[in-house]
């Protein structure tokens, strides 16, 4: 049996334990969409009180919009008209996790790890068609805050959410060594469980301590299970790698921020989306700044990222913008030296 089929089997289990315990089909938050409205959206997220994903919205009917999964989490309105999940199926594997002074953490992934750990969340705010904040305490430690404000991206609302995040040491002493996980299983439609995976930015972000992979990994910082080996796709670890696959694996990011001085915080921002196309997707990455980041795609769509490529970045964590766009004037210049240079060649010609 495979690494990461071991893995998806205990996460089951985990999940199935956990929804045992709290008696309901997945843990109630709320979804929302990039337009606000469901019937004019591209992309949709399933929020949980305590921030992070897979979930059911009991206020709305029906409670669940994708077709691939019993819970939403990170949707994309496919051509067909149905909305299908990239987080979700088979496993409620998304999350994240804080942990200060190298000994005390709270984290939340629904089937990872059962739920919330050492986490008390307080009642959703901010909640429209199109945002709603998250905020987060860790239950030993209840003066250490994270809040999480989802909500359209600003400059390419159409393809991405912008989630920022914002961490508070609310007590009177410093706190060092703080550290801060969000971790995915890639599950893409419509080959979920066998897709190409793509990150970039690891060599440039100065404040990540730790990625590969392993999307079955645990949202606690202070644990790593460390990558997923498969013949399709191994070395993955603190490296670039683009359409590593097939295979059944995700995307993990650990940071650093170092020390935290009594009543500071420290924020920065994270993006879930998807566009039809891989050009698509990376348009958007650049519209955005985005300085590290993961592509999950299908079997078969590594080439073009057709029908959906979606989207799981970050920016505000000491890095510097993967893709870009040159400048308009740079543009003309390149246009202008193109030209030129067929000109020349048409002379040598006659």
């Amino acid at each position: 049996m495979k690494t990461d089929t071991k893995l998806r089997a205990l996460a089951t289990a985990i999940a199935a334990a956990g929804l045992m315990a709290w008696g309901v089909g997945a843990n109630a938050g709320t979804i929302i969409y990039n337009t606000g409205n469901a019937a004019t959206a591209t992309v949709a997220m399933g929020v949980n009180d305590e921030g992070h994903l897979n979930t059911t919205d009991l206020s709305q009917v029906p409670s669940n919009i994708v077709t691939n999964s019993s819970v939403t989490g990170l949707a994309y309105k496919f051509p067909d008209g149905t909305w299908r999940d990239a987080t979700s199926p088979g496993c409620f594997c998304e999350g994240w996790g804080v942990s200060v002074n190298g000994t005390t953490s709270g984290y939340a992934n629904v089937s990872t790890d059962g739920g919330a750990v050492n986490l008390t969340a307080a009642a959703l705010s901010a909640v429209s068609g199109s945002t709603v904040t998250t905020t987060a305490t860790l239950t030993s430690l209840p003066l250490l805050s994270v809040t999480h404000e989802y909500q359209p991206a600003t400059n390419a609302p159409n393809e991405l959410f912008r989630v920022h995040v914002t961490i508070t040491n609310g007590t009177t002493e410093e706190m060092t060594d703080v550290k801060y996980v969000r971790v995915m299983d890639w599950d893409v439609p419509p080959t979920e469980f066998s897709e190409y995976v793509t990150i970039k930015g690891t060599a440039t972000t100065t404040l990540l301590e730790k990625s590969h992979n392993n999307g079955f990994n645990t949202a606690n910082p202070l644990a790593d299970f460390g990558e997923i080996f498969d013949g399709a796709c191994a070395g993955t670890t603190d490296v670039d790698f683009t359409d590593c696959g097939i295979a059944d694996h995700g995307a993990y990011f650990r940071f650093n921020f170092g020390s935290l001085a009594a009543g500071a915080s420290y924020d920065f921002d994270i993006f879930y989306g998807a566009a039809g196309t891989e050009a698509g997707a990376l348009a958007a990455i650049s519209a955005e700044l985005i300085e590290l980041y993961s592509l999950g795609q299908s079997n078969g769509g590594q080439r073009t990222g057709e029908p959906a490529t979606f989207i799981f970045g970050f920016a505000g964590v000491v890095g510097t913008p993967v893709e870009t766009v040159p400048e308009p004037g740079s543009l003309a210049l390149l246009g202008a030296a193109i030209a030129g240079l067929a000109m020349m060649r048409r002379r040598r010609a006659s």
